[in-house]
């Protein structure tokens, strides 16, 4: 699907230093590659979405609300947004605010992500070729559940990163 993109090479933080092919970054080379995460927000609620089962990586998984590769010659923001748009077709009122950054490893592949939240009011239309399902979940329910396989292992690892700034006390 996307194959050819290129991608910057990176280093633990967050510096480039090159660049490679999606598939150069996903065949278990572990290069260090950069990705968004977005966290959407609404009346302490948080929007996961369920990946779609023709992804190369954890189909059919709940996971962040958007997340997507850092194009070469691509800041995070600019790649956050086309995301945002991409899967879940948000033109506007995304106010980003980064959350942290940090390095991801599997057994497959390592990320530096950039972890951004926003409020978001409006409505989404998800992309079924990325996207299967989408919905806004209690902080009740993913903690019922974060430890169960329904979850992207980033996702239960990223969760309880950040849980106490996505749902202050």
């Amino acid at each position: 699907m996307f194959n050819d993109e290129m991608l910057p090479i990176v280093t633990d933080s967050g510096t480039v230093t090159g660049k490679a092919s999606r598939t150069e970054c996903h065949n278990g080379s572990m290069i260090l590659h950069p990705v968004v995460h977005i966290h959407l927000l609404r009346n302490r609620m948080l929007y996961l979405q369920k990946r779609a089962y023709t992804k190369d990586i954890q189909p059919g998984k709940w996971d962040t609300a958007v997340g997507g590769h850092v194009q070469y010659g691509d800041e995070p923001v600019e790649s956050a947004l086309r995301e945002a748009y991409e899967e879940l077709g948000i033109t506007d009122g995304l106010k980003l605010e980064l959350i942290m950054t940090y390095v991801w490893r599997s057994e497959r592949e390592q990320e530096f992500i950039y972890c951004y939240k926003s409020s978001f009011r409006d409505a989404v239309s998800i992309d079924n070729d990325e996207v299967i399902d989408g919905r806004f979940w209690t902080q009740e329910e993913i903690e019922k559940n974060i430890d169960s396989d329904i979850f992207t292992p980033n996702f239960r690892d990223e969760y309880k990163k950040i849980r106490r700034k996505l749902f202050p006390v």
